[in-house]
């Protein structure tokens, strides 16, 4: 029985991962700790949270507790994480799992010395597209990859968001708050990692209220066959359309033999391929998938997995040196 307790309940993203907890056989929530007043009420409510520690530390202190959940707000998950290793627990967050480079470094050199693993909620991995666009890939039908491009834009939201999203210090940057995902989806679909930054820039453009907040976020990467890879992670999706226009994690592909399009959640992948007069499309089975809670356990287990401390890390890693290309214009 994996014995975890939960730091922070700052964003929604930490409510399903409570969930998945709760119905999973193999895992035992046994303690909570969150130091805000309103979202501890919120958690309550809307959770039924029992918190048993008002202190981080003392929660740390406890014995029995086999992992740490994460999910204060973004700019504080890094130092909850540090901690955390350094108490001897695994680490499982929300994304992104820290908002800069040194405090990354410190993860990884922690959860190597005291062999302690890390995982992060890139739950974008379970999409039921994802299994049957990789293995076209990795089966050769589209050739080497040479471009691609994602967009995933989100709706800004401001007013019903979190506040300490627009609080200066608390976020880390779009790019790092949702790259991640897409950057991770990437080299898991093809196999080729980011080789370096190309180009990358954060502006302010519907977030007026808060002029510091930058919400719009694109970035160009060199990968390591030296394809390049174009992204646009900005709030500017309109609010009333939320999370459903195609625009949100919407993936083209192009290879020496065609060309491939996908959105997450969508029934059919959409395949041109050299030679043929029209585009196909492949439909998309109806399979569950396991979720991302599963995965780690897994991974606790010393199970193999698809998703592991080191591409969690690798991820991260990539999405923090686009932001701060980003944050030196």
């Amino acid at each position: 029985m994996i014995k975890i307790a939960f730091a922070g309940f700052r964003h929604g993203h930490i409510n399903a991962l409570y969930k998945l907890a709760e119905e999973n056989s193999d895992v035992q929530i046994v303690a909570a700790y969150e130091a805000n007043a309103d979202a501890r009420a919120a958690a309550e409510a809307d959770l039924g949270v029992k918190f048993t520690h008002d202190n981080y530390q003392d929660m740390l202190s406890e014995k029995d507790i086999d992992v740490i959940a994460i999910g204060d707000y973004y700019g504080k998950r890094g130092s909850l994480a540090i901690d955390a290793l350094k108490a001897g627990k695994h680490v499982y967050a929300d994304k992104p799992l820290c908002t800069s480079l040194d405090e990354l470094e410190e993860i990884e050199r922690l959860s190597k010395e005291k062999g302690l693993k890390v995982g992060c909620m890139l739950d974008l991995r379970q999409n039921k597209v994802v299994q049957p666009v990789r293995n076209f890939i990795q089966e050769g039908k589209l050739g080497e990859i040479h471009a691609l491009l994602f967009t995933g834009q989100h709706p800004l939201m401001y007013g019903s968001r979190p506040n300490w999203y627009f609080e200066e210090g608390k976020h880390g940057g779009t790019i790092n708050d949702i790259a991640i995902h897409g950057i991770d989806l990437v080299e898991y679909l093809t196999g080729l990692s980011m080789k370096n930054v190309t180009s990358a820039r954060c502006w302010n453009a519907y977030a007026t209220e808060v002029p510091h907040f930058k919400d719009c976020g694109q970035f160009m990467v060199e990968l390591s066959n030296g394809a390049g890879l174009m992204g646009d992670v900005s709030y500017s999706a309109p609010n009333s359309s939320g999370y459903s226009l195609p625009f949100y994690w919407r993936f083209t592909i192009w290879g020496t033999k065609g060309v491939m399009e996908f959105t997450a959640g969508a029934k059919e992948i959409m395949v041109a391929l050299d030679g043929k007069p029209n585009a196909e499309f492949l439909p998309v089975p109806e399979e569950r998938t396991a979720d991302c809670l599963k995965v780690f356990v897994d991974e606790l287990e010393g199970k193999d997995t698809y998703i592991n401390t080191e591409s969690v890390i690798r991820a991260s890693r990539d999405a923090l040196k686009i932001q701060a290309f980003a944050d030196k214009l």
